[in-house]
């Protein structure tokens, strides 16, 4: 018999939740993604998606909300939030189906990358350099790189350098 105060399972808070029990036997070494997905399951997970080109925040929004919809259709309980003019982040009730939404994120024509567990996965939009490589993906931003480097300290500007007046 339960008591009326009790919380049942399912309402619990997720960290109070008992989590799933992994059957480490049925995993496959040679498939990591297979063991982040049976520990995933049933917990909250955030997927970051980037939109190529330069849109602005209302063209993020409407592009992002087209692969919600297909999601949506798809039955994945899924939830957006713009997070910048190019950025949104895809937040799933059960984590298990983010490997799923990131193979459908990254075949979009707009997509520029995908990004679960701190793992980028280009999309079909992501940039190439010259040399038909894949630009690195983790630069934040590679051009505030090259101008640092090409500075050099200017002593006349240094403070610390001038002589000390008495006063």
């Amino acid at each position: 018999l339960q008591k009326d105060d009790e919380i049942e399972e399912g309402d619990l808070p997720e960290h109070k939740r008992t989590p799933p029990q992994v059957d480490f036997s049925k995993i496959d070494p040679s498939k990591p993604e297979e063991l982040l997905k049976l520990t995933k399951k049933g917990k909250t997970l955030m997927v970051f998606a980037t939109v190529s080109g330069e849109p602005t925040e209302k063209e993020t929004e409407e592009i992002t909300s087209l692969w919600q919809g297909s999601l949506f259709n798809a039955n994945y309980d899924i939830q957006r939030f713009v997070v910048g003019s190019n950025r949104a982040i895809f937040m799933l009730r059960d984590g298990s189906f983010a490997w799923e939404v990131k193979d459908f994120l990254v075949n979009q024509e707009r997509c520029a990358d995908v990004t679960v567990e701190g793992q980028v996965y280009p999309g079909k939009a992501a940039k190439k350099d010259g040399k038909g490589k894949e630009k690195d993906l983790n630069d934040i931003n590679p051009e505030k790189k090259k101008k640092k480097e090409d500075k050099k300290p200017a002593k006349e500007n240094n403070k610390s350098n001038k002589n000390k007046i008495e006063l």
